[in-house]
């Protein structure tokens, strides 16, 4: 891979990373998932909520183990 092309892809990544922080900060009220992980929302009420809490602490579990992997 170029360094262009990691370049780009650490780029996406970050992108990805703030979506998922802006959209769990959104859903919990608060960004003690940060330290608490799923436990932070496993206690929401809203099945809606929780469901989108979990999708996206999943995609941000993903993006850190890409962005750790690629350095």
């Amino acid at each position: 891979m170029s360094v262009a092309q990691v370049k780009n892809l650490q780029r996406r990544l970050d992108n990805l990373a703030r979506e998922a922080e802006t959209e769990l900060d959104r859903v919990c009220g608060h960004d003690l998932w940060r330290s608490l992980g799923f436990d932070a929302f496993d206690g929401l009420e809203d099945n809606d909520r929780r469901a989108s809490a979990n999708y996206y602490y999943g995609q941000w579990s993903t993006v850190r183990e890409l962005q750790e992997a690629i350095g």
